[in-house]
């Protein structure tokens, strides 16, 4: 008699070594195909960057994988510390890259500013700030993001962002994630290496990454791997304990600021699971039981994880030729 098994974080379980071995056997064909090293990773703290990292290094051994630092001025004061324990534990060789005078020049600091004073004039020095999105299993209305500010007084306030003013803050912030690309990509051609990018399912399916910023990569070793997976695997891959026991952040505004409260709207746990239904086809009141969510509120997730697919795919596209050349197509090395 053939049992049924009950959908809930069990149905995520992985198996770690066959995992590992998959995305060993990735990599290393990719570096065949590809010509390279070795792989050059960001390290940032967090637990995708610290598995990618500790994959990298049980495909290709510590001597092949190269981590860079990135810190600046709005930076987790936590950041910097655990991404070089994250290095020490792996053994590998790695660089501190302060990339404060580079958004300095630029003007990213200022042109966010700038932005934010459209709604909050009184925003400037001492100021510190965060955008964030209501949840969206509250209700159906559409969701608009505002701004909250602390100010030197310790007074906090929120403030909605209209269109212009949310994709200034955006344009500006997204200065470092693109900053930090160019600088992984100096060192990879520095030691004849790829790039490797960090996306887990959740954040490459739901377009939660800066295109030519953290979207661009040679490779994306954990692009498959829900969110839970890769904790489950950062276990099994021996990654210190601070950093799985670290919540996920976005360490990119000047206040602590969640994934959850600035995209993804609930908790990675009920997020992977509802991602999974609805990619799967399991029954929504299933779902619904798995996350502990009512039906209706599995419903509205599903149609934001649908409206974040269709207002994000142009993160995903390739670039668009005026006339197509198959000849370069033809020689091209497969794309990671």
């Amino acid at each position: 008699m053939k049992t049924s098994v009950r959908f809930g974080p069990e149905t995520l379980r992985i198996d770690g070594e066959r995992e590992v071995a998959a995305i060993s056997a990735n990599l290393t064909a990719y570096l065949a195909r590809s010509r390279r090293r070795g792989v050059v990773v960001a390290l940032s703290g967090g637990i995708d960057s610290s598995v990618v990292a500790a994959v990298c290094v049980a495909a290709l051994g510590a001597d092949r994988v190269f981590g860079v630092h990135m810190p600046e001025r709005e930076s987790s004061p936590e950041t910097l510390g655990l991404s070089r324990l994250v290095a020490d534990s792996l053994g590998i060789d790695s660089v501190v890259e302060e990339i404060t005078p580079v958004l300095d020049a630029v003007g990213c600091y200022r042109r966010r500013d700038d932005a934010i004073r459209t709604v909050c004039p009184d925003y400037g020095s001492g100021y510190r700030s965060k955008i964030v999105l209501p949840s969206v299993i509250d209700s159906d209305s559409y969701r608009l993001y505002s701004v909250v500010v602390l100010a030197p007084d310790g007074s906090q306030t929120s403030h909605r962002l209209p269109r212009e003013a949310y994709l200034g803050v955006v344009a500006a912030t997204n200065f470092k994630q693109r900053v930090r690309k160019m600088l992984e990509y100096h060192h990879a051609d520095r030691l004849n290496y790829v790039v490797s990018g960090t996306p887990n399912r959740l954040e490459y399916d739901q377009g939660f990454f800066v295109k030519l910023g953290d979207g661009a990569a040679d490779v994306k070793p954990i692009a498959h791997l829900y969110k839970s997976q890769v904790y489950a695997l950062a276990e099994h891959l021996g990654v210190p304990e601070e950093i799985r026991s670290r919540p996920s952040t976005t360490d990119t505004y000047s206040l602590p600021q969640s994934q959850e409260e600035f995209y993804f709207s609930l908790p990675h746990q009920r997020m992977d699971l509802c991602l999974y239904g609805r990619n799967n086809g399991v029954p929504v009141e299933d779902v619904a039981e798995a996350t502990g969510l009512t039906v209706d509120q599995v419903q509205r997730v599903y149609r934001d994880i649908e409206q974040k697919r269709r207002t994000t795919s142009y993160l995903h596209l390739a670039p668009e030729l005026a006339v197509d050349v198959p000849e370069i197509h033809q020689h091209a090395a497969p794309r990671g």
